[in-house]
């Protein structure tokens, strides 16, 4: 398992590497249809991700990449397929994670949510649009902050040594 996710129970730990093809799911079938590219984009996205983070990310995604497209794959065959419905779904799976992260030692569980938010930009940026212009729906726009979950932000002392 997870280095970093020691604090935590196997319940929980699901959840936390359950939330890529989640938060997968959630910006790509926003305009209710997930794009062949935006499923590509984000399979090839978590193995970039195994060796393209900050070191603590490493094990995180080198975790999810093994088992990615299975996963991801799982979720949309499990969840609802009305657009909202599923939506909310997820919503509400990926807002069970604000009690998650306050277990995860501080500097991670900022890098880990920041990854989280970067990835559903990645997500909503891979197709769409007219000539590569305005790529984001606006329903993915929508849910691409991931809204449901609290902002974590890096210690002070962490934001200054990178500037």
């Amino acid at each position: 398992m997870i280095q970093h996710f020691n604090n935590l129970t196997e319940g929980e730990a699901s959840r936390m590497l359950n939330a890529i093809p989640l938060i997968t799911i959630l910006i790509a079938g926003a305009d209710d249809m997930i794009d062949y590219d935006e499923k590509k984009w984000a399979i090839k996205l978590a193995n970039i991700r195994t060796y393209s983070n900050p070191n603590e990310l490493h094990d995180y995604y080198s975790h999810i990449g093994t088992n990615f497209a299975e996963r991801l794959n799982k979720n949309i065959d499990e969840l609802p397929k009305n657009t909202a419905e599923r939506q909310q779904s997820i919503s509400n799976q990926l807002a069970e994670l604000n009690t998650i992260f306050p277990k995860l030692d501080p500097p991670f569980n900022a890098k880990l949510y920041d990854s989280f938010v970067s990835f559903a930009k990645h997500v909503a940026n891979a197709s769409g649009g007219f000539l590569g212009f305005s790529r984001v729906s606006k329903a993915e726009s929508e849910w691409m902050t991931l809204p449901m979950l609290e902002p974590i932000l890096l210690p002070e002392e962490e934001e200054e040594g990178e500037e």
